[in-house]
């Protein structure tokens, strides 16, 4: 072999190794595509387990807004309705806890990916924190469960683009 089948070799394999990174950056970027997270969203938490008796079967709402960099989001939010023992409310205005979140996207490119959202809100009288483990499902819904510090609550929660419109709209498989 001379000193052409080499540079012809050579040639071929740098020529190889470049499609090949771009037909991977294309499969990543319009085959895999990170979930669209970005803007207004609305959820809804159902409390199933609970240290406080009170707090069981309790339904909070809230909206959020998010917005993603590379696979960290970031957003706030604010409660929105509760429906508990002490009875039903929406909140309006000044009235509304307001919290900020944080999370990260797990990408996995041979299985769901999940969202993981860390929400710290400031309740009336203390700060409390809530983890929400997602995964994105068709219609653009998130679903999955979190867990509160505030009681040690626990339970399924859905995100979704718009208002909820009744109390019975989210159904509680995570």
């Amino acid at each position: 072999m001379g000193v052409d089948g080499f540079l012809v070799e050579v040639l071929a394999t740098v020529v190889g190794g470049v499609a090949l990174a771009f037909l991977l950056f294309l499969a990543k970027e319009k085959i895999f595509p990170l979930p669209a997270i970005t803007g207004r969203w609305f959820y809804q938490m159902t409390t199933h387990s609970t240290t406080y008796t009170p707090f069981e079967g309790m339904v909070l709402r809230y909206v959020a807004v998010l917005w993603r960099e590379g696979c960290r989001i970031e957003g706030t939010v604010e409660k929105i309705y509760e429906k508990s023992a002490t009875g039903e409310r929406e909140f309006v205005g000044k009235n509304r806890t307001r919290g900020v979140a944080s999370g990260y996207i797990e990408k996995n490119y041979l299985g769901k990916d999940r969202i993981f959202l860390h929400i710290v809100e400031e309740g009336h009288g203390r700060e409390s924190t809530t983890l929400h483990q997602l995964s994105p499902r068709r219609g653009g819904l998130l679903k999955g469960t979190f867990t509160s510090m505030v009681a040690e609550q626990h339970g399924p929660v859905q995100w979704q683009r718009r208002h909820f419109t009744n109390p019975l709209a989210v159904s509680t498989d995570p």
